[in-house]
């Protein structure tokens, strides 16, 4: 239980460093496979610290590691790392890793019947990643079309979609990116609304009972 409890902190950690190397850094070969390697490496701690065993979560492992080795590969014999690396082991990584995450915290919940810091680190790993999701599809709508992305703008890399991603999940809205297609103003909406009430619902309600037992686990009143 102690492994498990760590292991959503590790996951935490390594959400936020995938998302600092995408933001904070130019995009060189090397910058590319830390961050192809860091996602792998936090999909593979999801997988691990969720408890399960299933073949799909398994295989989805094992191919983010396997994306990583052909990324190093290509890099060593080509001299460059594809986008498809990246591209590859990001939607691996948003598609399993916030479903394996919550199969954990249900299950950590049931036994322990305890609200603890570890459980809100995976909470907040779990919003992290849906940011990382939505930034997911903005990219594949700039990908198709990249006009239809944002307004003003023709060409977007993975740290705009990333940005953009944040600051609508967050629903700051600063303005200096907006959306231009339906598409585009579509997933932005499903992602305010998906934003707040995860914060105001599932994270309100695990900070308020931090440290106190579940309702399973309270003695029944007489």
């Amino acid at each position: 239980m102690r492994t498990r409890a760590r292991g959503y902190g590790l996951v935490l950690l390594l959400v936020v460093a995938s998302i600092a190397m995408q933001m904070m850094v130019e995009g060189s070969n090397a910058t590319r496979f830390l961050t192809v390697a860091l996602q792998a490496a936090t999909l593979v701690a999801a997988v691990q610290v969720s408890g399960e065993h299933r073949a799909a979560l398994r295989v989805a492992a094992l191919a983010a590691m396997a994306a990583v080795a052909a990324a190093l590969l290509t890099w060593i014999i080509n001299g460059e790392i594809p986008p498809a690396a990246s591209a590859t082991v990001n939607g691996l990584l948003v598609a399993f890793a916030p479903a394996a995450i919550a199969r954990g915290l249900i299950g950590e919940l049931r036994e322990r019947r305890e609200v603890t810091v570890a459980t809100l680190a995976g909470v907040l790993a779990i919003y992290l990643l849906a940011g990382m999701f939505f930034s997911f599809l903005y990219g594949v709508i700039g990908a198709a079309d990249a006009g239809a992305l944002f307004a003003g703008q023709d060409t977007a890399d993975a740290g705009d979609a990333l940005y953009f991603s944040f600051a609508t999940l967050c629903t700051v809205g600063y303005g200096d990116l907006t959306p231009a297609g339906d598409l585009a103003r579509t997933v932005a909406v499903v992602e305010m609304l998906a934003g707040q009430i995860y914060l105001v619902t599932v994270v309100a309600l695990i900070v308020g009972n931090l440290g106190r037992p579940t309702a399973a686990a309270r003695p029944a009143r007489r």
